[in-house]
């Protein structure tokens, strides 16, 4: 797929003599839910927003490149289109992702394979593409990663296990990318009301087998907990104030509650908090 830019900015973003002195910010899946939101506060407050997704935004102040991250190389070549244009990005937000309620014994490669090209991969091709952009003025780059990265998430274990590799890949780029400038950091949302929830890829009983009821029990439990948990308005703006500290964590979650969440988690044996899940999401 081609890249092409959208221009949806209005007059007054197009002045040249802006385009140095603006902050540039590139946030990867923001046509919609948390990136959306991240976005428009950006925008607000004066950055230079790029969006790159599949679907362009809806709205003014944001310009999309529109890419599909499970394709490799589209990434780079939309991200290397606005770093030419903007000399530098002072941060990255990447906020693409995709979920599947599914039995490990079931699933489908293509399935889990492409979650994986979504919530992963496609975070490792945005990052390494950025960081010659990143370097020249100190960036930052925020990775929306899930506090299901730290749990298991029954019948979603796969999302889980993508998050949790977002979350180490923060942890090493850090470590790596400190020294030239640049910090990275994961930030775990908990429940989210977007829709995510109705976006996501449930299989149905000619799929489940004998794990039907059970998949059906957990897919409801989440729907049920994303839709009763935060706006999306506040976990971007946990993404500006993480983007605008001087020593961010490498990894953190979205809001108090759920720090205390995964502190306590982290305290106690994991049979404890498994069992404790077991029981969120009506499992046995």
């Amino acid at each position: 797929m081609e890249t092409h830019a959208q221009n949806t900015e209005t007059k007054e973003n197009d002045q040249p003599e802006r385009v140095h002195t603006r902050r540039t910010a590139i946030i990867v899946g923001a046509s919609s839910g948390i990136g959306r939101e991240t976005a428009q506060k950006l925008a607000s407050r004066g950055w230079r927003v790029f969006n790159i997704s599949r679907t362009p935004y809806k709205g003014e102040r944001v310009r999309t490149l529109t890419a599909d991250c499970a394709q490799e190389g589209e990434l780079a070549k939309a991200i290397r289109e606005i770093g030419e244009e903007a000399t530098s990005v002072e941060l990255l937000v990447y906020s693409a992702g995709f979920s599947m309620a599914a039995p490990i014994e079931y699933a489908k490669s293509g399935d889990y394979r492409y979650l994986f090209e979504v919530n992963y991969f496609g975070a490792i091709e945005a990052l390494r593409a950025a960081v010659p952009y990143l370097t020249k003025r100190g960036g930052r780059v925020i990775l929306v990663g899930s506090m299901g990265g730290d749990m298991p998430i029954p019948y979603d274990a796969f999302y889980s296990s993508s998050k949790a590799a977002l979350a180490m890949l923060a942890r090493g780029a850090d470590c790596e990318l400190r020294g030239r400038g640049v910090r990275v950091s994961a930030l775990l949302p908990g429940g989210t009301a977007t829709d995510f929830t109705y976006s996501r890829r449930i299989y149905g009983e000619e799929e489940t087998h004998s794990y039907s009821q059970d998949v059906k029990k957990a897919s409801a439990a989440l729907a049920n907990i994303e839709q009763g948990g935060a706006s999306p308005g506040l976990v971007a703006e946990s993404i500006l104030k993480l983007a605008e500290r001087k020593n961010p964590p490498p990894v953190t979650a979205a809001g108090s509650g759920n720090n205390f969440i995964r502190y306590v988690s982290k305290m106690l044996p994991e049979r404890v908090t498994d069992w404790a899940v077991r029981k969120k999401f009506n499992q046995k």
